[in-house]
């Protein structure tokens, strides 16, 4: 079956803000410290444009932010300012998630990822906002009221979930009430923000509690996955992922788009699945996967930030391998993946989106114009086990130009797949400069010459896209008078 897809260029246009750009993730605040982490921070800032980055652990004891020798506090923001000032260097900003709890000010021992995050509330929750307010007031005197205004204040992390403590609502509703009286005494126009929640959870009853108790809430925050919730206790990845449904998130967001009112809604996590060490993550899966979920977002949310930008990431331990499955858009070497050159093919869209017509099971078409050119960013999608074929897509455009150059840049098995190429290679665990260099070289997504017809104001073109594969077709106009 063809997959045929039409749009006239002289239709009104919507708005395509590049809210996947708002945030993107990390893992734990002392990676920020490491050289390779900015480095890797610094390239994903200017190529794909990230604006804020969120975290884990910046109140955790190995970023030495409050420890105690007997009854003595010491505060120590000395590391989060390396971290920020970085941040600042290269145009970035921070999304600060307050997590997770001192040792000193614990009320429990219990612990969370390799690096022994403590996840129990605090024992004495004046002291916890005794904290808050002299780390925030430290970054205004250090950076400015003005600046300090541009970031988030995101309370805790999934603290629906047994793992980030004890799951009960009314303990996580305390600490939002200490840390937003806290910051808030600072500066009311100080942006704080949750509930952090994992699969959507809470939105409504955190809503009514801020509001029944006079408290701000100045944004909703929450993650989701397609892997939250499917299937079968024990079930693999996949088999979560083929009980899920192909525009899940979509789903999803439009209904905490509808609990959050008029309040703006931040996805401070989301990715192609939950597991940390899921083969897809560095496959043209992702590349998919990450293109229409976006796309379908447009409209619901504020910022949709990607969880991660790195596999500099050692929640389980820290990897050696170059390709085992991790979160992040480029792997321990820098190597960009499918998902990295996805997010670039995204970050060159224009801002006005097109209307278009056509449907296919598998095949999904988004035409976005710009001042001189006119983008057609196709997908080849389905889950795990079910039906998706190589297509045939052809594509009509009416009230066009004549245009001067038509180009193609594919996510595919055999385009930007510097996975398969390592696979080609016998999976070698470590890499040589010279290795590296070649698989960089593979993971490149440069563009090709797209042939098309065009005739009387219309144009057309066919383009052949195997399964779980993106394709970005761009046609180029000539200026014109009065352009």
């Amino acid at each position: 079956m063809v997959a045929i897809f039409s749009c006239d260029l002289d239709a009104p246009t919507s708005s395509l803000p590049h809210f996947w750009e708002h945030t993107v993730g990390s893992g734990h605040a002392p990676l920020a410290l490491r050289a390779d982490w900015q480095t890797q921070m610094r390239r994903s800032h200017d190529e794909l444009g990230f604006g804020h980055v969120r975290f884990h652990g910046l109140l955790c004891d190995d970023m030495g932010t409050l420890i105690s020798e007997g009854d003595q506090f010491f505060y120590s923001f000395f590391n989060a300012d390396q971290i920020f000032d970085f941040l600042l260097s290269i145009g970035m900003k921070p999304f600060v998630e307050l997590s997770f709890m001192p040792g000193t000010l614990a009320s429990g021992d219990k612990t969370v990822f390799h690096y022994r995050a403590n996840v129990t509330p605090p024992r004495d929750y004046v002291q916890w906002a005794t904290l808050i307010r002299k780390l925030v007031a430290h970054w205004v005197e250090r950076y400015g009221v003005a600046e300090v205004r541009q970031w988030f204040f995101e309370v805790w992390n999934e603290p629906n979930l047994d793992v980030f403590g004890s799951g009960r609502q009314d303990e996580y509703f305390m600490l939002y009430r200490y840390t937003v009286e806290a910051i808030k005494s600072i500066d009311s126009a100080f942006r704080v923000g949750g509930p952090a929640t994992a699969a959507n959870a809470w939105i409504d009853d955190f809503i009514g509690f801020c509001t029944k108790n006079q408290l701000p809430a100045d944004f909703i925050s929450t993650h989701h996955y397609p892997t939250d919730a499917f299937g079968q206790p024990g079930d693999d990845t996949e088999a979560q992922l083929a009980n899920s449904r192909r525009s899940v998130l979509r789903e999803q967001s439009r209904e905490v788009r509808r609990q959050a009112g008029n309040r703006p809604v931040y996805y401070t996590e989301w990715c192609t699945s939950s597991n940390p060490r899921d083969p897809m993550h560095d496959e043209p899966y992702a590349a998919a996967f990450v293109t229409k979920t976006i796309m379908e977002a447009n409209g619901l949310v504020q910022g949709y930030s990607y969880w991660t930008f790195s596999d500099i990431f050692e929640e389980n331990y820290f990897p050696s391998v170059p390709f085992h499955g991790g979160f992040g858009l480029l792997n321990i070497h820098g190597i960009a993946k499918p998902s990295y050159r996805a997010f670039e093919l995204l970050h060159a869209l224009s801002t006005e989106m097109l209307p278009v017509d056509g449907t296919h099971p598998t095949v999904d078409a988004w035409i976005v114009r710009g001042a001189r050119s006119v983008t057609i960013l196709l997908t080849n999608y389905a889950l795990p086990h079910h039906p998706i074929a190589t297509e045939v897509i052809q594509v009509k455009l009416a009230n066009v130009h004549p245009p001067e150059q038509g180009t193609i840049r594919r996510i595919d098995s055999e385009h930007a797949n510097a996975k398969r190429r390592w696979q080609e290679m016998g999976s070698p665990d470590y890499l040589s400069a010279g290795i590296v260099a070649e698989l960089n070289a593979a993971s490149l997504c440069d563009p090709a010459p797209q042939s098309f017809d065009f005739r009387d104001g219309a144009l057309g073109f066919e383009v052949t896209l195997p399964p779980l594969s993106v394709a970005a077709v761009i046609f180029r106009f000539t200026a014109r008078d009065g352009d």
